[in-house]
């Protein structure tokens, strides 16, 4: 009786101190995490959710945005749409509002976009998503920041044809594009139809169906029609599954190109040796086990026993993408603050606002820890990626190294089709473009 009468003033003294006005009135900013720990893409998922996490503990390390400090709460959707949307709706009204949500699905993203004009709510999608949402005049509350598939599908090709040595070396080769059958895997698709047409190469379509581990009936007619390159938009477990069986129908991964979703760590190392030379697109950073930023989370997170996930993944490829991520996040609430009060909690509609003005200077990002790993990011109301910067690395058979110098896509090519895919998302949800005045809001 008297542990339980103890164990009761315990709790009670414990609810006391929840509500008292220190803790109740803390400044927090609330970043949902969703995240997919579970299910086909849990191997490359997971490092994303850690390096995420365990850089908004950095950030509060370092004091936080101005004092504010960061929370982190998550919600595992499995790469599932549906468990997207339920993860959505139970977070953005906790812990005073949700800042902002990052899906790390393009189908979660695409349902959501539906959602977040309503609640006031951004979505930023590094790489993935919908391309045409770097069209801030009509997406104004995505932000495909430093990059979206057709700048992935534009530096891959451009990397493709300077091996070759030139765009007109590509004229009457054959190039198969192994792509996952979902939003995610068409939306590479735009960008390689008009090169086609540009530059006069066949493509050869092979779609996926999810999860991907059964890929033989595809890769018998890449054996069969020996294209003279394979472009992979693929996720998860179908990578790994795909690099299996090109090795196993004997065609060379010296002509194999993954974008950015196709090309860490996980997909590789079941395939070891036999991946060598298999090469893919990277959105700006690779694997960055010494750069500033992750010695600092090594030191300041992992050493004192911190850390989210296990130590040997920090600096990995999808670590440092959810790293990236994290940063993006924070530095959007940031940019908010000095204008809408340095040291207050921002609303997700003040967000936004920060999302559209950042302007991440490379003294700024190498202050925060990623020299060598980013370069300049800077939005406007028009342009809500910021930045088409890209580097390809090559499987050396236990690692990666970079094979490339930086590559950018293509303005001339790229604003046009994504002008034109805005206008007709616009029209078809009849949307108005924002006038110049909205720019400001």
């Amino acid at each position: 009786m008297k542990f339980q009468t103890l164990a009761l003033a315990a709790v009670l003294a414990a609810a006391a101190l929840a509500s008292s006005p220190s803790v109740a009135q803390e400044r927090v900013q609330f970043f949902p995490s969703l995240t997919g720990r579970t299910g086909p893409v849990a191997p490359n998922a997971t490092p994303f959710a850690n390096g995420y996490a365990d850089y908004m503990k950095l950030v509060n390390l370092r004091g936080g945005i101005n004092g504010v400090k960061t929370l982190v709460e998550e919600c595992e959707t499995a790469y599932a749409t549906d468990r997207g949307v339920e993860c959505y709706e139970r977070l953005k009204g906790k812990h005073g509002g949700a800042t902002v949500f990052q899906p790390l699905s393009t189908g979660i993203t695409f349902a959501l976009t539906e959602k977040v004009p309503a609640d006031k709510i951004p979505l930023i999608t590094s790489g993935y998503g919908r391309s045409d949402a770097a069209d801030g005049g009509i997406f104004k509350w995505n932000f495909p920041l430093i990059g979206h598939y057709w700048v992935a599908g534009d530096t891959v090709l451009q990397h493709i044809a300077k091996k070759e040595g030139g765009w007109d070396k590509l004229k009457g080769k054959k190039i198969a594009v192994v792509y996952h059958d979902s939003p995610f895997g068409k939306e590479l698709l735009p960008i390689i139809e008009e090169r086609r047409k540009m530059h006069g190469f066949d493509v050869q379509l092979l779609p996926v169906p999810a999860p991907g581990v059964e890929q033989k009936a595809i890769w018998l007619q890449v054996r069969q029609q020996r294209p003279d390159f394979v472009i992979m938009q693929t996720w998860g477990v179908m990578t790994a599954t795909a690099l299996k069986e090109a090795v196993a129908t004997g065609y060379p991964r010296e002509k194999m190109f993954g974008t950015w979703w196709s090309g860490a760590e996980p997909d590789l190392k079941d395939v070891g040796a036999g991946a060598k030379g298999y090469s893919a697109v990277m959105m700006q950073h690779g694997a960055e086990p010494q750069s500033p930023v992750v010695q600092e989370i090594l030191a300041k997170v992992h050493k004192p026993k911190q850390g989210t996930g296990p130590e040997e993944e920090v600096g990995s490829v999808l670590y440092m993408r959810g790293v990236v991520g994290a940063m993006l996040a924070v530095e959007g609430v940031r940019a908010a603050q000095e204008r809408f009060g340095k040291g207050k909690v921002m609303t997700g509609e003040q967000a936004r606002w920060g999302y559209e003005n950042l302007n991440l200077t490379q003294a700024k990002l190498d202050a925060l820890g990623f020299k060598n790993v980013l370069r300049p990011v800077s939005t406007s109301c028009a342009d809500h990626m910021g930045s088409a910067w890209a580097r390809v690395h090559t499987w050396d058979g236990a690692k990666f190294t970079w094979a490339s110098d930086w590559l950018q896509a293509d303005d001339q090519i790229i604003k046009p089709l994504v002008r034109a895919s805005a206008d007709k998302y616009a029209a078809d949800k009849k949307i108005t473009r924002r006038p110049p005045s909205d720019c400001q809001s």
